[in-house]
């Protein structure tokens, strides 16, 4: 599809301008590195919470997540149902630890309860992760202008690299949290025009084409297999996938960056809660446009799935819709690629350059040196999204799980046993963290195991060996580390210190009242799911 239209490129255009406008508007409020990372704390909570929810939905999710239940069906749903359950251990559990020390990089936490050695690792290893993430974003957003325009896909990668980098530069974490909050309404703008059009387009009517995929089991949200090799069931999604997003939300710098940013920390964690009550909607919404595509196309096969949707909006033809769409999809990869960017940059300048090689420099030099490796990492993450340009014949919602799912037994490790084990050290954590790394490259090389589940045997294998490691390196410890979660109720009774502040705990462990509808909320989306099948 070449033949764009003037109509179609005014709005995208219109859009990548107004991306950079606000950028540099947001530019003159950034005045120190601290700036750069978390604004000036008085960013509104909601704008917060908007701005999580558009980082991880992106355009992996408006492009792969329908094409994963195209070739799915409806049952991986149950992949991201856990979002409550998940929200409700990281407010009660990590965000206090993070947001009490004042610091802009989690890893910080690392240094402070086990050692210099496991902050380095850990930095590193989420930066890899990140290179990989970055890249994908890329990619989904190549895909669409190459589809509608027939523009090399290196070139497109280099054409949104460009201006995200850009605007990221220099607005810092105020630029990526605001753009999001204008990317999120495009998004979802786009989401809902197309899941509109489709609707009125299918063949045997929305209930009709439902009662259909019910007969051949494509809208069946329930699987209930033991088998370990498949992926979406409801084992997988409660039980091993809670533990993924468990550390994606909880220990991801790039996720609690933005909640650092929060005016308190009981804003931060209602900017949380919103990402709790929203995802599983949104996973809904994109999920069931991928089935009902399959029952419009009639389960044909594409040679990539990633362009089903964009395949649709070039059929129907509409005016203006394509522009719309477009701009919609650059928005929400630009919105996850910024945040990235930003987090990367801030990992470095903080957990390398500072720690390393430039100490005790100005406010000024520190953000002039974030500004600088933002521009790297934008350079640097231009590589993987060439690389899964020419293999993404899967679903880049999946490969992105895949490649997350690999790191998050270390994290697990590293964080969980922190913040409750009495007797792990450095030493025995780091012995840990290797020997899940080799765990999961024997699974992967020598068995038949569906990837969610990788989280679960990388999480177990690295704490047994943690814990194990630290007895026998180290021995038995005294009295729990300050930095522990019975380390802080002591700290927190030694000094007097209140509980709560604005009505929200602020000691980690404890759990906030509005918490628990979180949990209520995560039954009610599986009785409702059960209730509309049964009704189909």
């Amino acid at each position: 599809m070449t033949d764009f239209g003037a109509l179609n490129w005014t709005i995208v255009v219109a859009y990548l301008a107004g991306t950079l406008v606000l950028g540099y508007f947001l530019s003159k409020r950034v005045r120190t590195a601290q700036h750069y990372y978390l604004g000036q704390r008085t960013t509104p909570w909601w704008v917060i919470g908007v701005s999580v929810v558009a980082t991880y939905f992106g355009a992996i999710t408006f492009l792969g997540g329908p094409a994963w239940s195209y070739k799915d069906g409806f049952a991986v749903i149950f992949i991201h149902i856990n979002y409550p359950i998940v929200i409700f251990i990281v407010n009660a559990l990590f965000l206090p630890f993070f947001y009490n020390t004042g610091v802009a990089s989690i890893f910080d936490y690392l240094e402070r309860r086990f050692g210099l050695a496991s902050r380095t690792l850990m930095s590193a290893v989420f930066l890899f992760g990140n290179i990989a993430y970055s890249g994908i974003m890329l990619y989904t957003t190549a895909l669409v202008l190459q589809l509608i325009t027939g523009m090399d896909v290196v070139n497109a990668i280099l054409i949104i690299a460009v201006v995200a980098v850009t605007y990221t530069m220099l607005g810092g974490i105020s630029a990526v949290i605001w753009t999001d909050l204008i990317q999120s309404a495009i998004l979802f703008i786009g989401a809902a025009i197309v899941a509109v059009m489709l609707i009125a387009d299918l063949p045997g009517g929305f209930l009709g084409s439902l009662q259909d995929l019910k007969e051949i089991g494509r809208a069946n949200p329930f699987e209930y297999s033991f088998d370990p090799a498949i992926v979406a069931t409801v084992w997988t999604g409660v039980i091993a996938m809670s533990v993924y997003h468990v550390v994606v939300y909880g220990v991801n710098q790039m996720m609690i960056q933005r909640t650092l940013a929060a005016k308190t920390l009981g804003d931060a964690k209602k900017a949380y809660a919103f990402m709790g009550y929203a995802a599983f909607l949104v996973y809904v919404v994109f999920f069931l446009i991928g089935i009902l595509l399959y029952s419009y196309y009639g389960g044909k096969d594409f040679d990539n799935d990633n362009r089903i949707v964009l395949d649709f909006v070039a059929t129907i033809g509409l005016p203006g819709l394509m522009g719309v769409i477009t701009a919609a999809i650059v928005a929400a990869a630009m919105s996850s690629l910024d945040s990235s960017l930003n987090s990367m940059a801030t990992v470095t300048t903080l957990d390398f350059y500072e720690k390393f090689f430039r100490k005790g420099r100005s406010p000024q030099h520190y953000l002039r040196a974030s500004r600088w490796f933002t521009l790297m990492w934008g350079v640097l993450t231009v590589v993987p999204a060439i690389i899964v340009a020419q293999r993404a014949d899967t679903s880049v919602l999946e490969i992105l799980s895949k490649v997350g799912v690999f790191l998050v037994g270390s994290k697990l490790a590293m964080f969980g046993l922190g913040f409750y084990s009495k007797h792990t050290t450095q030493r025995g954590v780091l012995a840990g963290v290797a020997a899940g790394f080799v765990a999961l490259w024997y699974v992967e090389t020598f068995m038949d195991v569906a990837w969610p589940w990788y989280a679960v045997l990388g999480g177990v294998v690295s704490i047994g060996v943690s814990l194990v490691a630290s007895f026998v390196f180290d021995g038995r410890q005294k009295q729990y580390s300050v930095w522990t979660v019975q380390g802080q109720k002591e700290e927190f009774a030694r000094k007097g210190l209140p509980e709560k502040r604005d009505g929200w705990y602020v000691i980690p462990g404890k759990i906030d009242r509005s918490s628990w509808y979180l949990l209520v909320y995560f039954v009610l989306c599986v009785v409702a799911l059960a209730v509309v099948y049964d009704l189909i």
